[in-house]
């Protein structure tokens, strides 16, 4: 089974959104605070299961700059200074896939917490 490749990474910068066109016709628009609250790194994700840390305060976070990795990730480098996810096609295509239910697990979390989620400003 192969791997959807992307054919086009376009961040814009001003809405804090990267858009990801993949070789089998899907593409998907992603929030930088979505990227960022689901990065792959250790920081977020923990060492082992139940050990992820809940990021909170993402909301106004943008994508500085983009770094390949190779030619199967890519680095995203926030401008709230995280920049230890290495983000892999797969990842990224999985998180396009499953937004809509990452995204409503993530903001029931932040609400189990007793965070109130603040709308980025425009």
């Amino acid at each position: 089974m192969s791997h959807p490749n992307p054919t086009e990474i376009h961040l814009h910068k001003q809405s804090r959104v990267l858009e990801i066109s993949f070789d089998d016709g899907n593409k998907y628009s992603y929030p930088a605070e979505y990227l960022r609250v689901f990065s792959p790194s250790a920081e977020v994700q923990g060492h082992g299961p139940g050990q992820e840390v809940l990021q909170v305060g993402k909301e106004e976070v943008n994508i500085a700059h983009i770094e390949p990795v190779g030619n199967y990730a890519i680095c995203l480098h926030f401008d709230d200074e995280h920049n230890t996810g290495i983000y892999s096609w797969d990842t990224l295509y999985q998180l396009g896939v499953n937004y809509e239910r990452y995204w409503q697990d993530y903001l029931q979390r932040l609400q189990a917490a007793g965070y109130q989620r603040k709308e980025p400003s425009a």
